[in-house]
């Protein structure tokens, strides 16, 4: 059905407009990251432990990642306007829901949904911002959007620990309700006379049905595994074999699908797109699994506030904010597997020069090198997507966009399920050797009750000491891990060939 197309906004309603859509972008960016410092506040609150607490950053990412693929046959099939705002009100709906929750299962239903919505606001946000703008004045569209993506995971760690400590968690959800609901009915009026082609495509229900069947089969079993004891459980087995299965069966099936597939898995016939994806992957993450795990350490073992481990953590946004300006003009100018390859090794070395910190650390010894890792994170964010965009055709980009934001999405949360489970039996497995080395003589149990300690109080005094350096030791682990991570995905990039010679 052959429909006008947008015509360009024009004065003051073209701004409103520009910052209703960038506030839709940003709650859902938001959401991604305001639950990191709230985990610990959170199974608290619902009488949970914090690596079951870890489910509410991971069903978000999970449920979001398996709707990006999606937005693109959604859009043609009711067009990006009406998909933008009807998911922007669900958006603020899910919210609210998980502002009510009154236990985790309810509460990873509700971000289950709301990640379902908030999936395709991201892309559909820069589309519509490209729509509403002169051709003319597409740079400042796609700066108003860059920079609206880099300031959402700066404020939402802040905001977060500012929400929890002052008021309590159920506060970072219903601040997205009124910015939601007001934005997507403002949007529902101002596009309500756009017209736009619409194409009755259909849509691979089988490929969705087998998405969503091994996604969901390898991350429940990713975050349980560790509570079932692995493989010595029937129900993670079986999870295992389902997602293995569920994922044969989904490559099989979209490699044969020749029409309209859920994933176009031919774009990975480009080495280009393949390197840049690979490398976008290990690295977003490792960096997103020890962003998750940094405020957790903080709060649990260094007695720091939701808000003070939000403080800490921002100052890697901050730097990056400052940085992109400059490697948005390098771009345009240098290799970017050369901008991709250094802002990668250097967050991992940061990553690794962490990994040798101790528990007398202060403030500014955790939030230093944090600053100093945002500089490296513009030159990888930044070239990356433009490096992977480069390698395919043109009729193929809107295909690689959704797949390479699948990978990205669905790896951040396969990272916070790796590097809990990591950091939990790290923890366990250090408890175990210190508590044989700690006191071996028992010198110091003798000396704390000679001090006037009875024999329990002078036994916890010890335990809680050996836990406290066993989760150092656990999380300096976890660092080293990663810091490797980077390296590795540092040099896939050359993996690919010169944007310039493409």
């Amino acid at each position: 059905m052959k429909q006008e197309s947008h015509t360009a906004f024009q004065g003051p309603m073209l701004w409103i407009t520009a910052l209703v859509l960038t506030a839709g972008n940003f709650v859902a960016i938001l959401d991604s990251t305001i639950a990191n410092v709230s985990v610990a506040h959170i199974a608290g609150g619902l009488g949970a432990s914090n690596s079951q607490g870890t489910w509410v950053i991971t069903s978000y990412a999970v449920a979001e990642a398996i709707t990006v693929p999606l937005t693109g046959w959604l859009s043609k099939r009711f067009g990006a306007t009406r998909v933008f705002c009807y998911a922007l009100v669900s958006f603020g709906i899910g919210s609210a829901l998980c502002g009510l929750a009154h236990s985790l299962s309810f509460l990873i239903f509700a971000r289950v949904l709301q990640g379902f919505a908030g999936g395709p606001l991201m892309p559909l946000s820069l589309t519509l911002l490209l729509r509403i703008f002169p051709k003319d004045k597409a740079t400042v569209a796609n700066g108003l959007w860059s920079t609206t993506t880099l300031v959402a995971p700066v404020i939402g760690p802040i905001l977060g620990g500012w929400l929890c400590d002052e008021y309590s968690w159920p506060w970072i959800f219903y601040i997205n309700v009124p910015i939601a609901i007001i934005c997507g009915s403002f949007l529902f009026v101002i596009f309500h006379n756009h017209r736009e082609d619409l194409q009755k495509h259909p849509i691979d229900k089988v490929g969705l049905l087998l998405l969503i069947i091994w996604v969901s089969a390898l991350q429940i079993m990713m975050d349980e595994g560790k509570d079932k004891d692995w493989f010595a459980s029937n129900y993670i087995i079986t999870l295992a074999i389902i997602a293995a299965i569920g994922f044969a069966a989904f490559m099989i099936w979209e490699i044969t699908q020749k029409k309209d597939p859920i994933v176009d898995l031919t774009v990975f016939r480009h080495r280009g797109f393949s390197a840049s994806v690979l490398t976008l992957t290990l690295g977003f993450g490792a960096f997103f699994g020890i962003n998750v795990l940094t405020p957790l350490w903080l709060q649990t073992n260094m007695g720091y506030t939701a808000t003070w481990a939000g403080l800490a953590t921002v100052w890697t946004g901050v730097s990056a904010l400052v940085i992109s300006p400059l490697v948005t003009s390098l771009s345009s100018r240098i290799d970017g597997r050369k901008l991709v390859f250094g802002g990668v090794l250097w967050m991992g070395g940061v990553t690794f020069i962490r990994s040798f910190l101790n528990t007398d650390v202060d403030y500014w010894t955790i939030a230093m090198p944090l600053l100093v890792m945002g500089i490296g994170m513009p030159f990888f964010m930044i070239p990356i997507s433009a490096q992977a965009m480069m390698s395919v055709k043109p009729e193929e980009m809107e295909s690689a966009a959704g797949l390479m934001n699948f990978l990205r999405t669905i790896s951040g949360a396969f990272a916070t399920s790796l590097v809990n489970t990591v950091w939990e039996n790290q923890t366990n497995y250090k408890h175990e050797q210190l508590s044989v080395l700690l006191d071996s003589t028992g010198n110091i149990f003798r000396e704390l009750v000679a001090s006037g300690f009875d024999t329990e109080m002078a036994r916890g005094i010890i335990n809680q000491l050996t836990t406290s350096q066993s989760v150092m030791l656990a999380t300096n682990d976890i660092m080293l891990y990663s810091s490797v991570a980077f390296a590795i995905a540092a040099f896939a990039i050359w993996l690919g060939p010169s944007t310039k010679k493409l």
